[in-house]
């Protein structure tokens, strides 16, 4: 196999070469460096240059509105009009942990593009060293033995090694690293679109909860007063130990649900304290369920999630980079070219170790490339197709994904509205029949049962409102995630 060097090698010590032989060997090395620049100039690069797939992308969306103009370049989450949300979400921007290993991970793939694209320039060293020597007497040698046994030795050099890119292997290779640090940047804004959203459902559930808990105490209070007339009762002889029974059980069941929430209320302030980058504790409420602001719905064609969800940009970065890997890996099948040089000054004595006469100087050209290799190249030009090929079909896999998350999330509004309205009818009308049946067993028309049943449906129907609440606020929310959008670089610029 050739070396680098076995192409042109001409060294030459200055103090025993002609000049005659100097400037041969500067012609020889000035008409190699014309050759293989021309080469350089008009060589072509392996693989093919990338184009965006087609995808299949519908015109609109299944379910229409009337979306708020401009709505998903903002900071959606301002429209719940809760300053504590927004010094939370402000919070986990600065200190969450998965968004600085995102962020650290840019600098990784920055440094990797930076060493990669040094390979277009020349790599320029030095070497110092000195020592002494000493010769061996007993050696056999064809030649005698002059001088003193040890000698001195200096030397100072600087050398040179610059690799042309004739085949686009270079080229191929800083495409290759360009498009992964983009992609990591696009990582790093699917992670905050999904912190920022994370925070923002979080918050909106322990609101949830926080409702529901309100509502299970204040039940267990009013069941609570009822036990104990009751048990007035009972000890008067008015009523009998199964009424008494009943209102007991009565108050166990909504007492019982107490800690249960309590549980989850902490539990939810824990979650949401690790998006916010800081240990366990509790977490400041600002408006009540009731009292937020319902954001509007963002506009947006399905052509534009391609641009604006970092996910789907994401895969496409490393469909980029995988493309071009391809022609990164084609390029070992051509040899390699490389021009180096080497100047420096030696001698036995320091005093004269930048005379001239010590200087010594070498260029070279060199081409090292595959003769037999087992299949290894093909081999490897096969796994890198595999590879584009697998990041293609997770590309498109990624745009049906959203097509379906945007899809759901607008089908999931419309129906919980609906859904809002009928149980907000629901717990009217239940109250309504609280009410009555209480006025019944007053006036002793009914048994306690009765009331036992209409105060237990109405406690559900209450719960069940904050629940579609909470699903409707939560909806909005997965529809601003699903839409991407250029709030998230501005969320990000206000840290």
């Amino acid at each position: 196999m050739p070396t680098r060097n076995d192409i042109t090698h001409c060294p030459v010590s200055a103090a025993n070469s002609s000049p005659l032989r100097k400037k041969t060997c500067l012609t020889v090395a000035r008409g190699l460096l014309v050759c293989l620049l021309a080469g350089l100039i008009s060589a072509c690069t392996t693989g093919k240059e990338y184009q965006r797939p087609h995808v299949d992308v519908p015109t609109g969306w299944r379910v229409d509105y009337e979306a708020a103009a401009g709505l998903a370049n903002t900071a959606w989450w301002e429209q719940f009009r809760d300053p504590v949300l927004d010094e939370l979400i402000k919070t986990a921007l600065n200190e969450n942990m998965d968004l600085r290993i995102a962020a650290a991970r840019v600098e990784e793939f920055a440094g990797r593009l930076q060493a990669t694209r040094s390979g277009f320039y020349p790599q320029i060293d030095y070497g110092i060293n000195g020592g002494r020597n000493q010769r061996s007497l007993d050696r056999i040698t064809f030649l005698p033995v002059s001088g003193e046994r040890a000698q001195d030795t200096y030397q100072v050099s600087s050398s040179v090694a610059w690799e042309l890119d004739i085949w686009g292997r270079l080229r191929r290779a800083t495409e290759a690293a360009r498009a992964e640090l983009l992609a990591a940047e696009e990582s790093r804004q699917a992670v905050l679109l999904t912190l920022v959203s994370s925070v923002a459902t979080g918050y909106l559930e322990l609101l949830s909860m926080d409702r529901q808990l309100a509502i299970a105490r204040q039940a267990a209070a009013s069941r609570e007063e009822f036990l104990k007339l009751f048990e007035r009762k009972f000890e008067g002889g008015q009523i009998s130990g199964l009424e008494l029974a009943q209102a007991r059980a009565a108050y166990e069941q909504i007492a019982s649900s107490i800690p249960v929430l309590e549980r989850q209320i902490a539990i939810q302030e824990n979650s949401l304290s690790l998006l916010l980058g800081r240990n366990p504790g509790g977490i400041n409420r600002g408006r009540t369920l009731d009292t937020l602001v319902l954001p509007g719905i963002p506009q947006g064609l399905p052509s534009e999630l391609l641009e604006r969800r970092p996910d789907i940009r994401y895969k496409e970065q490393l469909l980029i980079a995988a493309n071009a890997r391809i022609g990164e890996v084609k390029s070992r099948y051509f040899p390699s070219l490389s021009l180096t040089g080497l100047f420096g000054y030696a001698s036995g004595e320091l005093s004269d170790l930048l005379q001239s006469s010590a200087n010594f100087w070498r260029v070279a050209a060199g081409a090292i490339g595959p003769l037999f290799t087992g299949g290894r190249i093909k081999g490897e030009v096969r796994q890198a197709e595999a590879q584009h090929q697998e990041l293609l079909y997770g590309y498109l896999g990624t745009i049906q994904t959203a097509f379906r998350e945007v899809e759901d999330s607008l089908v999931s509004i419309r129906k919980l509205r609906e859904l809002l309205d009928r149980e907000k009818r629901r717990v009217s009308t239940l109250k309504d029949k609280a009410k009555l049946a209480y006025n019944r067993y007053d006036a002793k028309y009914s048994g306690y049962l009765e009331v036992v049943d209409a105060e237990r449906d109405l406690y559900s129907a209450e719960i069940s409102y904050v629940q579609a609440q909470h699903d409707l606020f939560a909806a909005i929310v997965s529809n601003y995630k699903a839409m991407g959008g250029g709030w998230m670089a501005e969320a990000a610029q206000r840290r």
